[in-house]
């Protein structure tokens, strides 16, 4: 039977990875990676920092998968995603069968933690439901973008007793994506700095992008202040790196 570990490896440092993580690693015959182009070329070369790091050469070897492609601007979001993850599906159910022998171990070195806005264990589980091809897999956890953000910017993610809404910049934008019930808001996943159509008033933001890695960047303050400087650097720095991670907390003023 052929096994899958889905490592979750931190948000760009190598030294995020656990002890878990690592064994997970070195038990692993081919790491699997989707190959989003050069623009991405960064994103390998962290994974491969991080097996040069811990394992033996020679040891394992690396799949590219071609990622299919993506309307980023469809008329049905979810259809679009359905339909996507369904290719991806098919895409690594046909490499798992052609480079992946029975009993032998595959891995994904997936950003940040597995559980929090990645698509690859939907996939899987879509693979499982199919039959085509017999595996089993595990999920090892890691530290998710929100903690490195927090730690970067050496604060709490929320007040004594305070709750706190995780979405995404989509969800943001939408009429009510952040209720009022929600003194914090992590929000992840926009291209857009969707922030910039709240009212700023009382509010402060804490960014950060590419963080873990020597690329980082920081801003926070009041977002009224801090915004615009935000949309200048998060734009200098996707022109210059051809792609950009980043990651944001809101935080109302107490009433």
């Amino acid at each position: 039977m052929r096994h899958i570990h889905v490592i979750g490896i931190g948000a760009g440092n190598p030294d995020h990875a656990s002890i878990q993580a690592v064994e997970a690693m070195r038990s692993t015959d081919v790491f699997f990676v989707l190959d989003k182009g050069e623009d991405k070329a960064e994103l390998l070369a962290v994974r491969q920092e991080l097996c040069d790091r811990h394992l033996d050469p020679g040891a394992y070897r690396w799949v590219e998968v071609a990622d299919p492609p993506r309307d980023r601007a469809p008329a049905d979001y979810d259809a679009e995603v359905r339909r996507w993850h369904a290719a991806r599906a098919d895409a690594l159910g046909a490499v798992f069968a052609q480079e992946l022998d029975d009993g032998g171990t595959g891995a994904f070195l997936v950003w940040g933690d597995p559980s929090l806005y990645d698509s690859t264990l939907r996939i899987l589980e879509d693979l499982h439901e199919r039959g085509a091809v017999a595996f089993t897999h595990d999920v090892i956890p890691g530290v998710t973008s929100i903690a490195a953000l927090a730690a970067a910017h050496r604060i709490p993610l929320h007040r004594v007793g305070e709750s706190m809404l995780i979405t995404t910049g989509r969800r943001l934008a939408a009429d009510d994506g952040w209720p009022e019930t929600a003194a914090n808001a992590i929000v992840m996943l926009d291209a857009d700095c969707s922030f910039r159509h709240l009212d700023p008033t009382g509010i402060e933001i804490w960014w950060g992008a590419y963080l873990g890695t020597p690329m980082e960047r920081l801003a926070s303050g009041p977002l009224a202040e801090t915004g615009p400087e935000i949309v200048r650097t998060r734009a200098a720095a996707r022109a210059e790196h051809g792609w950009i991670m980043d990651i944001y907390l809101l935080r109302r003023s107490p009433r």
